[in-house]
């Protein structure tokens, strides 16, 4: 018998004994023992016998009972295989299904291929051996079978570093190999012949369709279209329809009567984005009952990832909308105020970040070099900087806006040449509404420049006059004045008396000026008209009670009947100074600070006989 049978022969019953129901009981009594990895050797036979078990489970157990608990204990069987794989070098997204059906196809072509004799497989001690030269450090990290393409690699670094997996290239050439030997006869005892064959029409990991009811479907339920069973398009037609119906229906009623945006508005956004995320579930939930291959399998995985991250993109911008509208509420806060727009805009931003981090998660999910997405983003971010230099600017602005804070919502200002009331800060310009009720948009990088004043930030309201009296008033009238004028001023309760004065500015054209300044204890506007419509009425009163009279322009002809004056009252004028001036209380420059005290708060306000009026109670 030649060397070659013999060496046949050997495998055979070594494999035989290994097989055998005692060792597959052993198997399955140490199911927490560690896989023997350390060399090309240890993986090939724990490949082997790992698979031996698996399809023993699946044929004697799974095909006539199937069950949970029995599909996940094949699941078990199915994660120790995969370990054996080298999945490094495939996309996130592509290892499940490429790590499934490698494991089928590799055991189908390692089942039909002659294998190297026992003592021609690389053990652990052959690797410790290795010599230092360039044949000796390629050993060291990587064995092919003969005759064939397939490579065990040693894995160099990390928790499993020592182990031998085969490679990422044959894993991903898996069914390339199987496609050219599955002509060829089986060289071993396989538990369940032409596994590959069946799965395009059969569900073998599935635990709610029973493999033997699939037998019992007509033949043309069973035919295999694009490598799938007809069946199998048909059940992920329907999922497919209806899964989308239901998130429909799920989006409509959370959507009914849904206006504004609150941050209850936007939970209630939410819904739609968690409903979504039941297409994911529905599409794996597919891949794995219904057994999908292939270009089918890879497809819904795509989708199924795809839709996951989208979903929890739009989840993370709802829920940072959200919690800004949330934070805006609070009354502190005006809607409409450049605080809330930053608001927003830091919850915007936030949000596209997260969706930037999902997009660059996900490209390393499908393969695609992170390194080039992100120069991508950085030259599109660039072109997009400037395109809308503009709107940055304005936004720029804004933030100058936030920073300094000139103005709020709901001052008056004066903005360069116009004046009007702040009704809105956002992020691009400032609405402003004008004392003729019209409505003004600036440019946030204009506005920002401008000259602002704020009358809304006053602590209190200038009062500022000049009386113009008649020449033929006298000094001691014109004393006279001044001091009732200061005494009504620093009586009354809206006046402050502090930096108050009045005092004879001088003489102009056509009068004797004097000039008052007074600061109101208000910065209501409507309330300060009123006071000072108050201290106009009084002023009046004492230049009428002084004996004199406002200036106007006009040419005066005296004639020899008519004074121009009251005599009368000139003379009560000049004998009330000349008291004053007797007694030592002349009011000028100032009063003194006991009389001042004294006439402090004196007067009503409002007067008598307003419908205000309460009188003064000492």
């Amino acid at each position: 018998m030649s060397d070659k049978y013999l060496r046949i022969l050997w495998i055979g019953l070594m494999l035989l004994a290994l097989w055998s129901p005692t060792a597959a009981l052993a198997n399955d009594k140490h199911m927490l023992e560690p896989q023997d990895l350390s060399s090309p050797k240890a993986t090939l036979n724990t490949f082997l016998t790992t698979g031996d078990v698996f399809y023993r489970l699946l044929r004697d157990e799974y095909w006539h009972a199937p069950s949970r608990a029995v599909v996940d204990r094949m699941g078990g069987f199915d994660v120790e295989l995969e370990r054996m794989l080298d999945l490094s070098g495939i996309p996130p997204a592509a290892r499940f299904e490429l790590g499934r059906d490698g494991i089928h196809y590799l055991y189908e072509v390692l089942s039909r291929i002659e294998l190297p004799a026992e003592a021609d497989i690389p053990d652990e001690a052959a690797y410790a051996n290795a010599g230092d030269d360039q044949e000796g450090a390629h050993k060291r990290v990587s064995w092919t079978i003969p005759h064939t393409e397939i490579s065990l690699v040693r894995v160099a670094e990390g928790p499993r570093a020592g182990e031998f997996l085969f490679s990422s290239q044959t894993v991903a050439r898996a069914k390339e190999f199987y496609e050219k030997t599955r002509t060829l006869p089986y060289l071993r005892d396989v538990p369940l012949k032409n596994y590959a064959e069946m799965r395009p029409y059969l569900s073998m990991n599935s635990w709610i369709i029973p493999s033997h009811s699939i037998e019992g479907f007509p033949g043309w339920l069973k035919r295999s279209v694009y490598k799938q069973a007809v069946w199998k398009w048909i059940a992920l037609l329907i999922l497919i329809t209806m899964t989308p119906a239901v998130i429909f229906v799920i989006h409509r009623l959370s959507r009914r009567g849904l206006s504004g945006h609150s941050a209850v508005a936007y939970l209630r956004r939410l819904v739609t984005p968690l409903a979504l995320l039941l297409a994911p579930l529905v599409l794996n939930l597919a891949n794995r009952q219904l057994t999908l291959t292939g270009w089918v399998s890879g497809g819904v995985t795509l989708v199924a990832e795809a839709v996951t991250y989208f979903a929890l993109a739009w989840i993370i911008w709802t829920v940072m909308m959200a919690v800004s509208e949330a934070i805006i509420a609070s009354p502190r806060i005006p809607d409409q105020s450049l605080n809330a727009h930053l608001l927003r805009l830091a919850a915007r931003t936030v949000g596209i970040l997260g969706v930037i981090g999902i997009i660059i998660y996900l490209s390393h999910q499908l393969g695609i070099p992170q390194y080039g997405l992100v120069t991508g983003l950085g030259v599109g971010g660039l072109a997009v900087a400037l395109a809308v230099r503009p709107t940055l600017e304005n936004v720029i602005g804004g933030l100058i806006l936030f920073l300094d804070k000139p103005v709020r919502v709901g001052d008056f200002c004066r903005f360069g040449e116009e004046a009007g009331t702040v009704e809105e800060i956002g992020l691009r310009s400032t609405r402003l509404r004008k004392r003729d009720d019209t409505l003004v948009s600036v440019p946030n990088a204009d506005f920002s420049q401008l000259r602002l004043t704020n009358y809304r930030r006053r602590r209190r309201r200038l009062y500022k006059t000049t009386l113009g009296l008649r020449y033929e008033t006298s000094a001691e009238q014109l004393r006279y004045v001044m001091a009732k004028l200061r005494e009504m001023l620093i009586g009354h309760p809206k006046v402050s008396p502090d930096k108050l004065h009045v005092r004879f500015d001088g003489f102009g054209a056509y009068s004797l000026d004097v000039a008052v300044f007074a600061y109101i204890r208000t910065t209501d506007w409507l309330l300060y008209l009123a006071i000072r419509e108050d201290i106009n009425l009084r002023l009046m009163d004492i230049v009428k009670e002084a004996g004199t009279g406002f200036a106007f322009p006009s040419q005066t002809a005296y004639l020899g009947r008519d004074s121009g004056l009251d005599a009368e009252r000139g003379r009560e004028t000049e004998a009330q100074v000349q008291e004053w001036r007797s007694k030592g209380q002349l009011p000028f420059p100032e009063f003194d600070e006991g009389t001042r005290g004294e006439k402090e708060d004196v007067l009503d306000y409002p007067p008598e006989g307003s419908p205000d009026f309460k009188p003064r109670t000492l």
